[in-house]
């Protein structure tokens, strides 16, 4: 049974408080020292400092109202454009900023089927066309607005299928969608080839370019092939990237662009006739907290061009000496062909959710996905010092795992295992739902 917990009828000193938060984080991931590979980006304690200080200097304001708060409305601009400018927009390119990259994709969808309302008003009952491979928060935004999901294949690397994509296509499709890159493989979808079935059918195509928007340029820049994904394609209608993942910023910091302000005016909403006076919000939120606004300027402006090149060789060369020791290690692979420094890999020797579980008891914090099983590896620069001992760890991991008679794996691992041999997935949603409420119940 859930235990009850009143407000404290005293204070308590700030030096108590702080102790005691202190001790609860104890057993949270170790994030500083590399030893997750997910949720977290951190580029070191001077870029730390930095957006700790940026976002207290304006903890307080709120970015509900511009004209109250003209510097977080220039922080504002001013960042929209720059990532306008790294994803091949012009001054006609447009955006906001949001709490994240799962607001930007809510209102991408949003905005396309407002969009569709007022100009193709015969459509009633919208639909939009996902990868299998497209985040989880596309069909969050199906739910929230009423847009049917319709999930589409991927060919053997994981991209989208083309001519799946040109065939589920109906009178009712408002949006199409591409990952650059896709989370779970770190593939960047034919981006190209997708907006041109947009355009030829006057479909709006969103480019989720959350993970990849602020490193992808970069390393283009830096010699390493990356594919056509951004507005100098033409089709594109909008694109997601957020500054809180490559662009180091605090959490939340992400930017939802669109190719112009016809399009943008579609995300917007405004109230006229409230007792209140006229409300008028871009985004989901009325209040914005004006401290990730102004910590995502301060890190664009700190780091500029030369620093986030810098970085992004630091994760390349992090990436490849990770995937090339992993295909070494004998029974492992990585899935299909990764484009920048996000990768899973698996195996047909021993159970990757078992070898999870040895890792983590390793220290190392490594996400299970599945559909297939593999196990998932997001590397920044804080991870430029552990490859030989990760890879060391890996190897006895294996070993371990291969000698073992233990067939149940701990943790989120034996949950994915589990759910993987559930074929009702009605029931396989209840479980989790459950195990849901039972996370955010007060023990």
């Amino acid at each position: 049974m859930a235990r009850t917990m009143k407000l404290p009828p005293r204070g308590m000193p700030k030096e108590e408080v702080l102790k005691k938060m202190s001790a609860m984080r104890a057993h949270d991931a170790n994030w500083k020292d590399g030893r997750t590979f997910s949720l977290v980006y951190y580029a070191g304690e001077a870029a730390a400092s930095l957006l700790k200080e940026a976002y207290a200097m304006f903890f307080a304001e709120n970015g509900l109202s511009p004209l109250a708060f003209p510097s977080l409305r220039r922080f504002e601009n001013e960042v929209v454009a720059m990532t306008a400018s790294l994803l091949g927009g012009g001054s006609e390119v447009v955006g906001s900023m949001t709490s994240g990259g799962t607001e930007s994709i809510l209102l991408a969808v949003k905005t396309a089927r407002d969009k569709a309302r007022k100009e193709h008003p015969q459509v009633t009952n919208p639909e939009m066309i996902l990868p299998v491979t497209a985040h989880p928060a596309f069909e969050k935004a199906a739910r929230y607005f009423d847009v049917k999901p319709v999930r589409i294949p991927v060919d053997k690397d994981f991209r989208t299928d083309v001519e799946a994509a040109r065939a589920a296509i109906t009178d009712k499709t408002i949006l199409l969608v591409g990952s650059a890159p896709a989370y779970p493989h770190g593939v960047i979808d034919p981006i190209r080839e997708l907006a041109a079935i947009a355009k030829e059918k006057n479909i709006c195509f969103h480019v989720d370019a959350c993970l990849g928007g602020f490193l992808l340029p970069f390393i283009r820049k830096l010699g390493y092939p990356v594919p056509d994904f951004d507005f100098s394609v033409p089709g594109v209608t909008s694109i997601s990237a957020d500054v809180h993942k490559y662009g180091y910023a605090a959490k939340g910091a992400s930017v939802i662009l669109y190719r112009d302000k016809h399009i943008r005016k579609y995300q917007f909403t405004v109230v006229t006739d409230w007792q209140g006076g006229v409300y008028a919000s871009p985004t989901i939120p009325g209040t914005r907290p004006g401290g990730a606004i102004a910590a995502a300027w301060a890190i664009l402006n700190y780091f500029g061009e030369e620093g986030y090149l810098c970085l992004a060789e630091k994760v390349m060369k992090t990436t490849r000496a990770l995937i090339d020791g992993i295909n070494s290690i004998p029974g492992l692979y990585v899935l299909g062909r990764p484009h920048m420094s996000v990768f899973a890999f698996t195996s047909d020797t021993v159970n990757v959710y078992a070898l999870g579980s040895a890792m983590q008891a390793r220290g190392w914090h490594l996400d299970a996905l599945q559909l297939p099983p593999c196990l998932h590896i997001m590397v920044t620069a804080a991870h430029e010092n552990i490859v030989d001992t990760f890879l060391a760890d890996l190897r006895e991991a294996v070993r371990e795992t291969r000698e073992s008679k233990t067939e149940i794996p701990a943790g989120a691992a034996a949950l994915y295992g589990m759910l993987g041999t559930i074929e009702n997935r009605q029931m396989a949603d209840e479980l989790v739902l459950e195990l849901l409420d039972n996370v955010y119940t007060l023990e």
